[in-house]
């Protein structure tokens, strides 16, 4: 598995990334043994980066991973550990002191003394004023008393990033994870990169597959995108099935084409889902991706190229 350096933090992160938030339980019951293997299968195909957060399940993905690395006896230098603060199945939350209590209760749930970054979860619903004057102060504490390595933020609006970068002090933020923004359906997270670099700032993409728009399956049913991007996205699915393809594999293969985009981010919750995005990962590194067949996606999706849907609170 390919290794790219993340921003300027000297990680070295897996191309694709571990996904755990189906750990707990959001898309269906995982078996922990069935989770135990999932992650070991990860670690032999060369998967180091896994990201979890309190939210996911109301913190069972949290505790199932923690779980898993214990049983599995993984050494602490073999992985790299993500989590999140400020977003809870109870709500949102981004004062100094809950931030503050929330690493401690995560490092407790993924049993690890440290994890290497702590984002920011989801922070276009509160004011990013908030977010700039007190929980990036907050976190850097943190980040002194050695709990978390390095601090990020996330969120779906591409304009959160510039707003915060913008006003916090030059090394406060070292990553960004952005989702949604680069798939064949959406690639806008490219005309931030040159700006997320400037700031030396490390580039994290999740959900290549657009939370299921790009899967034969199709999204769940509470998925936000209109019925104009669902039903282009339902199109290529089926052209791909026609041409005894699968989207989700070319979709996969599609988002680690840019090298600067450090690992892509894959929920998985199972041994196989595992090798089926490793296989994608390592065909495209040894061979080239399917040209003809990302044009004439590119050409049914055109019509809704880049189109996305409000996330978040009008910010001021």
């Amino acid at each position: 598995m390919e290794k790219r350096e993340l921003g300027k933090t000297g990680l070295k992160v897996s191309a694709v990334g571990f996904g755990a938030s189906p750990l707990g339980h959001v898309f269906g019951d995982v078996p922990l043994s069935v989770a135990i293997a999932a992650v070991r299968r990860a670690l032999d195909l060369g998967i180091n980066f896994f990201d979890t957060s309190p939210y996911y399940g109301g913190t069972v993905s949290e505790t199932v991973l923690g779980q898993c690395f214990k049983a599995i006896g993984v050494p602490r230098d073999r992985i790299i550990v993500s989590t999140k603060c400020g977003r809870y199945s109870e709500g949102f939350d981004f004062s100094a002191e809950r931030v503050t209590r929330s690493i401690d209760e995560s490092l407790s749930r993924v049993d690890l003394d440290y994890v290497d970054i702590l984002h920011c979860h989801d922070i276009e619903f509160v004011s990013l004023d908030q977010i700039v004057n007190e929980t990036i102060p907050a976190l850097q504490k943190i980040k002194e008393q050695g709990k978390a390595r390095f601090i990020g933020i996330t969120g779906l609006p591409l304009s959160i990033y510039t707003y915060v970068l913008d006003r916090v002090p030059p090394g406060s933020i070292d990553v960004i994870l952005s989702y949604c923004h680069f798939g064949i359906n959406d690639s806008t997270l490219v005309d931030l990169i040159p700006y997320l670099k400037s700031k030396g700032v490390g580039v994290i993409s999740a959900s290549p597959l657009s939370m299921g728009l790009l899967t034969d399956s199709g999204p769940p049913a509470w998925h936000p995108a209109s019925d104009e991007l669902k039903g282009a996205c339902k199109l290529a699915a089926e052209h791909c099935r026609k041409k005894g393809k699968q989207i989700t594999k070319i979709a996969m293969q599609y988002s680690l084409l840019n090298k600067d985009i450090s690992t892509v981010l894959v929920g998985m919750n199972s041994p196989t889902q595992v090798e089926e995005n490793v296989a994608a990962a390592l065909e495209l590194s040894s061979s080239v991706i399917d040209k003809e067949l990302l044009n004439e996606l590119e050409n049914i999706l055109g019509p809704v190229k880049n189109q996305t849907w409000p996330s978040g609170i009008q910010q001021s």
